[in-house]
């Protein structure tokens, strides 16, 4: 094969008989019927294909059309078009309502009331909250410090209520469904995850020891002298070692009777509240009781969902405190047990799919951990790979 003719090959393509009409104009003889949805979802290869190519038998097809033909380039071109993944983790806005001049007044009256009434009033319930907490608060953790039981249950009652106070600076409209959590051993509960905020809303009714990633600023300081109390754990992403330690501190945490429940967030990462990510497994090998929680935020007023990676949680709180009112739905679901021959995945699976139709949400089958980290070198050799061998194998037919 010389080097002129290196680039492309002879193709055969067979054509479909031609016949005319009395009008003269060509028509193809067994068309493929054009309301079905199959083929008007299926690309045409006459698109793709030089013009000579379909008029001539011998046509040549060049590598670079074998190329836009390859099914691979196809499913990355379908993957973009529907990216079920990265949906997950965006915050879909809603349909906007003052488009014309008789609303405009309205929402610019209504920004005005938000922003210079609520906001205000929000910031000094909020402070005057944090008042009492703190005044409250040192004195218990620092003089109580020999009488752990009484200590315990007061630093529980505060941690709620600052909660609660937080709940207040957004206008928060929540209801419970179900019975409230008790303090028992070997249960752990588990909630699908939107914003941090989940968090405040669950613990102003319960104090719940949470696992939660460490974070850095004032959301750190937080966590490393007020939330310890409350028996929380935390965890870095980045340290590889902290799984370990972590797993070892949750099995120690629900064997004590007098320990705050547990709660995790199997996903591990702020989801959009349109769907729920892959659970993690670790909350679904300790042996206990899995008492499943769905939440569901009403999006009328305010769009809970927190992208960490584009906002702060400050910001996020100050988006909270100018919107009308943070709504939304908690139910408590009945406990479940792990069943013979169940695996810890299949059961945390069951658990999913029971949160899921509770709070209306979608499932697909990713790990949220993948946002924050690229694919497996593994993963591309086998993409490449495949891609390769259907290049060799088209370029061999002849």
């Amino acid at each position: 094969m010389n080097g002129a003719n290196r680039s492309c090959y002879q193709h055969q393509f067979k054509v479909e008989q031609v016949t005319v009409k009395a009008t003269g104009r060509p028509k193809m003889s067994k068309l493929n019927s054009s309301s079905s949805e199959l083929d008007l979802d299926r690309p045409n290869i006459e698109d793709y294909l030089p013009y000579g190519s379909i008029q001539e038998p011998h046509g040549k097809l060049c590598l670079r059309d074998l190329l836009d033909i390859s099914p691979t380039l196809t499913e990355a071109a379908g993957a973009i078009v529907d990216d079920s993944f990265t949906r997950c983790f965006k915050s879909i806005p809603p349909e906007p309502w003052n488009w014309n001049v008789y609303l405009f007044p309205l929402w610019c009256l209504g920004v005005g009331v938000r922003y210079l009434i609520l906001f205000p009033l929000r910031v000094l319930v909020l402070t005057l909250g944090w008042i009492v907490f703190l005044s409250a608060y040192f004195p218990v953790h620092v003089l109580l410090k020999g009488h752990d039981r009484l200590r315990k249950k007061l630093e529980r009652g505060l941690v709620e209520l600052i909660c609660s106070f937080f709940v207040a600076s957004w206008t928060g409209v929540v209801k419970y469904h179900g019975p409230r959590p008790s303090m028992r051993p070997k249960q752990v509960f588990v909630a699908n995850h939107t914003s941090m905020i989940d968090f405040i809303i669950l613990e102003q009714m319960t104090a719940f020891a949470v696992i939660m990633q460490k974070h850095p600023g004032w959301v750190g300081l937080l966590q490393s002298t007020i939330l310890e109390s409350v028996g929380c754990i935390w965890f870095n992403r980045s340290e590889s070692k902290d799984r370990e330690v972590v797993a070892k501190k949750l099995r120690d945490h629900v064997q004590g009777a007098d320990n705050n429940p547990l709660l995790i967030f199997p996903e591990g990462t702020c989801v959009n509240n349109h769907y729920t990510v892959m659970f993690k497994k670790g909350a679904f090998e300790l042996g206990c009781t899995v008492c499943p929680i769905a939440i569901k935020y009403n999006k009328i007023f305010v769009d809970a969902f927190w992208n960490s990676r584009k906002q702060s949680f400050t910001m996020h709180l100050l988006q909270l405190m100018t919107s009308w009112a943070v709504v939304c739905d908690v139910w408590y679901l009945e406990p479940q047990t792990l069943k013979p021959g169940e695996t810890p995945i299949e059961f945390a699976e069951r658990v999913r799919d029971i949160i899921s139709v509770r709070a209306g949400l979608k499932k697909v089958p990713w790990d949220g951990y993948l946002k924050y980290s690229r694919p497996s070198p593994k993963h591309r050799e086998r993409k490449q790979q495949s891609f390769a061998e259907s290049v060799l194998r088209r370029l061999e037919e002849k």
